[in-house]
Formats: structure tokens, C-alpha cells, sequence
């Protein structure tokens, strides 16, 4: 799957996204090794740290059908400046995989970094 189209599904599930606070809508497609495909959108609450993000939704999908082989992640955000994951979201992500491929929309024009790249230092035990 190319980096565009795993947006495209990112793109299309932020429609999807409960974000009555921020009026953020975030969508995630995540690739796995199987060739599933996993969605997830951010889910605000009015005790905000019972907030989700879309990352972690879609990871949470993938995990709990026994997916945990994670190749890329395509984020798409609306009506933000911030496109690329947020601190805890790259730490999660990184229990599973440091070269994990992270798709977002940087300068408007999609970009591809490696996990690693965004979370250089990331915290293992």
C-alpha cells in the first residue's frame, strides 16, 4: 500500500473523529505486517485526560486482533498547524516499533519519517 493511499483512509476516517472540544478531527490508518489495515480517530472527553488520540486507537484495533508487527502510520489532521504525532502517541508507537513509518502532512505536502527520526530518545525498560 502507498504512503497516499494509506492517507486517503486516514483522511476518511477523521470525518469520524468526536473532538467537541478542540474542534480537531484527527484520523490514523496503521499498516501492519499481516497487510491489515487499522483505523482509528481521536475521542475528546470533558475530562480531557479520558481523551484518546487516533494513533493510539488505531494501535489499541491492531493489538487487540493480535496485530503487532507495525510497518506505517498515515495521520491526517484538520484545521491544525500540529500534522505529526504527539509526544505520547510517538512513545506508544514505539513500543512496537522505532521503524515504524509515520505519514503526515508537513509544509502542505505529504512527508514520511521514520518513528525513530521523530522520537530520537525514546524511553525503554
Amino acid at each position: 500500500m502507498t504512503n497516499e493511499e494509506l492517507y486517503e483512509i486516514a483522511s476518511r476516517v477523521r470525518e469520524n473523529a468526536y473532538s467537541p472540544y478542540s474542534h480537531v478531527k484527527v484520523g490514523a490508518a496503521l499498516l501492519t505486517g499481516s497487510g491489515a489495515v487499522y483505523t482509528g480517530v481521536n475521542v475528546e472527553n470533558a475530562s480531557f485526560g479520558a481523551a484518546i488520540c487516533a494513533e493510539r486507537s488505531a494501535a489499541v484495533q491492531a493489538v487487540g486482533n493480535g496485530d503487532r508487527e507495525f510497518i506505517k502510520i498515515a495521520v491526517a489532521v484538520s484545521g491544525s498547524r500540529v500534522k505529526s504525532p504527539c509526544g505520547i502517541c510517538r512513545q506508544f508507537l514505539a513500543e512496537f516499533s522505532k521503524d515504524l513509518t509515520v505519514i503526515y502532512e508537513k509544509n502542505g505536502a505529504l512527508t514520511a519519517q521514520k518513528l525513530s527520526e521523530l522520537l530520537p530518545e525514546s524511553f525503554a525498560l
